[in-house]
């Protein structure tokens, strides 16, 4: 099966080769194709562009086996890396999409570069832990320069009876060890 995805600018060079300059968004049933030629061997165009079903598949539902830790999850009251602060926090954006628990979390360091983001969706949540899938990004935290992202499948856990949970990979970038709390 087919899917139609809008794309905002997509460059062509030669029949050879193609580079997307903007993001992929929902298509809107109106929405056609025009193309602009720039030049003997190059074009612009915009509009909405078939794609193999297979390159996007659905969010499965978040697996909840623990209805309060869901809840305090989605309370959450702010996220930490130690090397910008555990006083300020930074915000989170915990919410059910149909059936899925997404999570977006920043934190920025005041009055300099460093930042902490994180965006996906937990897979599944227990009463002392949740499975974060997406992205983790550090950047120019604790020196400028510093840059640690990686997409995958993340573990956050309850230790102590502490009010939050924390990443379970400590140094899964370089050298350096960072703890990332998300607080209920």
């Amino acid at each position: 099966m087919n899917k139609a995805i809008q794309i905002g600018v997509i460059s062509l060079f030669s029949a050879s080769s193609l580079s997307l300059a903007a993001c992929a968004a929902p298509a809107r049933e109106d929405a056609g194709i025009s193309i602009e030629t720039t030049g003997a061997t190059s074009a612009s165009a915009t509009g909405t562009f078939v794609v193999s079903e297979g390159l996007s598949q659905p969010t499965p539902p978040t697996r909840i086996l623990d209805e309060a830790a869901a809840r305090r999850l989605l309370g959450a009251k702010g996220a930490t890396l130690q090397w910008i602060s555990w006083e300020r926090r930074g915000s989170v954006n915990a919410r059910m999409e149909d059936g899925v628990l997404r999570l977006t979390a920043v934190q920025s360091e005041e009055g300099g570069p460093g930042r902490l983001y994180l965006d996906g969706y937990v897979s599944e949540i227990g009463a002392d832990y949740f499975t974060f899938e997406g992205r983790i990004r550090l950047a120019d935290t604790p020196h400028i320069g510093r840059l640690c992202e990686r997409d995958k499948s993340w573990r956050f856990a309850v230790t102590q009876n502490r009010p939050y949970w924390r990443l379970r990979e400590f140094e899964w970038c370089d050298y350096l060890t960072d703890y990332v709390d998300i607080y209920w």
